[in-house]
């Protein structure tokens, strides 16, 4: 099912659509301020492992999606230091490594104690993770052994993953450039990965 929502004025009623979705162990797709993603919600493990094998990832490659700093403050570790740069960063087209607290469950992190911090700088996005009430689990709707042009035309992404997937938003073209990545979890914040935000 491919659903329209403008970021400008997210439609109630499809914001509700799309959390319904996600509170029956579905699996969605919707824009970002990089590229479009996978999402599911943080309190379904059932879908958490679906995610997991549609996409081939191992645990880290799975990141976070939150509303805002209150909510990464409930789920992972931030220092002073840590929150400053974030504060300066969010919201945007970031990935943060941050250490996990108790409340990431088990299933999102397997064996590992950081996660991937994201705060789009997307309306939809933030709209589903605050109706939703929840975290979303997600992965970059990307093949890193194909030509990604389809990856940015929700269309064409329906095509692809409609029948895997429960939903697709469609909130415009997207980007096919990624987040950049950066390790909040030593004392200085580590580049992993170069992309499409600059570290202020």
């Amino acid at each position: 099912m491919l659903t329209k929502i403008y970021e400008q004025n997210p439609s109630e009623k499809e914001l509700q659509r799309v959390v319904d979705v996600l509170e029956r162990d579905g699996v969605v797709i919707y824009p970002t301020d990089s590229v479009y993603a996978f999402g599911c919600s943080i309190r379904s493990p059932k879908a958490i492992e679906r995610l997991r094998r549609m996409r081939g990832k191992q645990p880290g490659q799975l990141a976070v999606v939150f509303a805002d700093l209150a909510q990464v403050a409930e789920y992972c570790r931030v220092d002073n230091a840590a929150f400053r740069i974030l504060k300066r960063n969010l919201p945007g087209p970031f990935t943060f490594v941050l250490t996990a607290s108790s409340r990431v469950p088990d299933k999102a992190l397997e064996k590992r104690r950081t996660i991937g911090v994201r705060i789009p700088a997307n309306g939809v996005a933030r709209a589903i993770v605050e109706r939703l009430g929840a975290p979303l689990i997600t992965a970059s709707v990307k093949d890193d052994d194909e030509v990604v042009e389809y990856t940015t035309d929700p269309e064409l992404i329906h095509e692809r993953y409609g029948r895997e997937v429960d939903l697709v938003i469609d909130g415009g073209t997207g980007d096919n450039v990624p987040t950049t990545v950066v390790d909040l979890t030593q004392d200085e914040a580590e580049v992993l990965r170069e992309g499409k935000g600059e570290l202020q």
